[in-house]
């Protein structure tokens, strides 16, 4: 017997035709809603290379390199031109990305995460050699638990999250494993593969690998198979590499092929450096390949920066003797490299790819800082971070998404090694050498960026109030940060 439900199945009277004409516009507009909860909450690639300054990459203008991925991926996204580290060494500014605040304020100011002692609160170096103007700062070794991170703020949004590659922010109990990230591959703190580990037997990795293997194969290997394994629900994956940083280990072929590219007369001719860059070049292809293969590309943000400026000493670490002559790189035309405040010590290349949103293709001379990071995801994704959270960063949202300007300033407190300070406001920029002058008083260096890159001329004596003004500025910053503050060392001797 055919009752009214059934014939409800096949009859359409007019006002049932506008019931499902008002249902398909309900499923439409619900898969819009949809689609709009999936865009709020892409996938995010963090890509960090260890030791790689600004001007290492060709789309920054190196020569001799060869990053045909990099220059590829950011031509999907936003190219900064003025990117800072907080820090001009590793470990600290590892920990601003974190947690989105100054080193200063943490106290890690050096790589000293993977020495076994505990350290973990700040205060200055109890003695110097008497050939020390000043007493620095003890750096913390260890990223303290109590700092809520990058990546508890990811789970806490709904994410998986993984770390592949250098942490160097102390072991367990302080490993990613307890920092936020549910996988940490190969979960070690170690500050490189040293000795000669970028091949089998790696040292950062027992038992994994056999003869032959490259460890950054393998690590890309493993982010890839995550991408995967992830792709059907948001992730956070953490890709910090060990590539470029020593030991200076590239493969045959890689150091055949730009032997036959050195000129004399370049400033970046290693060939082994440059196959390093190019072994984690194609690292970034497959990340990105694998992320088109799983249909999420255009639902992912990428992020690409670097730690610190490159290194452009010579060294015989593990190098081949055939390059011991050769610079390992060159941070021209800034001054200077990794573990010095001058430009090449913390000037970085930074792309931002994030579909939908940035443009492709752009650039941005907005001043940026690794401390950024954090306050820029919470705001892209509108998260609702735990009450007084205090950050030091900006959020980069408006350079993004109107090419906007967001900060003037740019502070970067090193107190470990030669301790100095500096402060970059508009094209100034201060440095603060402490205790440098013969009788242990600071010594302050000028320079104007918009017209002496390379930090050249000296034009503190020329200009006092700006001087005065910016060493003011700078103090505030100190105080704000509650950094540890360089003393004079009472065993210091004029030779």
């Amino acid at each position: 017997m055919e009752t009214n439900s059934t014939k409800r199945k096949f009859c359409f009277k007019n006002n049932d035709s506008q019931f499902f004409r008002n249902m398909g516009w309900a499923i439409f507009f619900g898969a819009l809603a949809f689609n709009a909860v999936a865009i709020e909450k892409p996938n995010v690639v963090f890509i960090l290379a260890d030791d790689l300054g600004v001007n290492d990459l060709s789309l920054y203008g190196s020569k001799f390199h060869e990053t045909p991925n990099i220059d590829a991926l950011a031509k999907r996204g936003m190219v900064f031109t003025q990117a800072y580290s907080a820090n001009p060494l590793c470990s600290p500014t590892r920990s601003s990305i974190m947690t989105g605040l100054y080193p200063s304020r943490i106290g890690i100011t050096a790589p000293a995460c993977h020495l076994p002692a505990e350290v973990l609160e700040k205060q200055l170096v109890s003695k110097a050699g008497p050939n020390q103007k000043a007493l620095g700062a003890e750096s913390l070794t260890r990223l303290k638990t109590a700092y809520y991170t990058l990546a508890e703020a990811f789970k806490a949004n709904g994410y998986a999250t993984a770390h592949f590659g250098k942490w160097h922010l102390g072991p367990e109990p302080y490993s990613p494993l307890e920092q936020g990230f549910d996988l940490d591959i190969p979960h070690t703190s170690a500050p490189s593969p040293l000795p000669k580990g970028f091949f089998y037997p790696f040292p950062v990795w027992k038992d994994h690998g056999k003869p032959g293997d490259n460890l950054e194969d393998l690590l890309c290997d493993e982010a890839v198979k995550y991408i995967d394994q992830h792709k059907k629900e948001p992730f956070f994956l953490n890709y910090w590499s060990f590539e470029v940083h020593s030991p200076w280990q590239a493969k045959e072929s890689q150091i055949d092929k730009f032997r036959a590219k050195m000129d004399p007369v370049s400033r970046q001719r290693n060939p082994v450096f440059a196959g390093m860059l190019e072994t984690l070049d194609e690292a970034v292809g497959r990340l990105v390949a694998a992320l088109d293969k799983a249909g999420i590309l255009e639902n992912t943000v990428i992020i690409f920066t670097g730690d610190n400026g490159t290194y452009i000493n010579k060294n015989k670490e593990h190098m081949p003797e055939e390059f011991w002559e050769v610079p390992v790189s060159s941070s021209w035309p800034f001054r200077e490299g990794k573990g010095t405040i001058y430009e090449g010590g913390t000037r970085v290349p930074l792309i931002v790819v994030w579909p939908g949103k940035v443009k492709a293709g752009t650039k941005s001379d907005a001043l940026e800082q690794s401390t950024d990071f954090f306050p820029t995801f919470a705001d892209m994704f509108g998260w609702k971070l735990p009450r007084g959270l205090q950050m030091d960063g900006v959020s980069l949202k408006p350079a993004l998404l109107r090419n906007k300007s967001v900060r003037n300033e740019i502070f970067c407190h090193f107190p470990s090694g030669k301790p100095a300070t500096s402060l970059r406001q508009g094209n100034w920029k201060l440095i603060r050498w402490w205790c440098d002058n013969n009788d242990q008083t600071d010594r302050h260096e000028l320079y104007n960026l918009a017209t002496d890159t390379g930090e050249e001329q000296d034009l503190a004596e020329a200009n006092p109030e700006v001087v005065k003004n910016m060493a003011s500025k700078m103090d505030s910053y100190l105080r704000e940060s509650e950094a540890v503050i360089p003393k004079p060392n009472p065993n210091f001797k004029i030779k």
